[in-house]
């Protein structure tokens, strides 16, 4: 049987970060935004050491320079990201 409290936790986390914490997600990077959430909510139930662990393991080796932050996305609205 399958059920949707997951999905809806995970949905409901997203939203407060949006509302509270980021103000907005540019689409530029909505799918950053996105594997960041999934990844906390894959981790929630976990120490926090194990959780700092696992968010170092995954950071190694992997940059956001500023100037690809910043650059243009293409989009007709301008939005830049952030």
């Amino acid at each position: 049987m399958a059920h949707t409290n997951g999905l809806e936790s995970f949905w409901s986390m997203l939203k407060r970060a949006h509302k509270g914490t980021f103000h907005k997600f540019s689409p530029k990077h909505l799918d950053r935004c996105v594997q960041e959430f999934a990844g906390r909510h894959n981790v929630r139930e976990a120490d926090t050491i194990d959780i700092m662990a696992t968010f170092a393991d995954g950071a190694v080796s992997k940059w956001l320079r500023y100037r690809n932050l910043i650059a243009d996305s293409g989009l007709p609205s301008g939005a830049r990201g952030g």
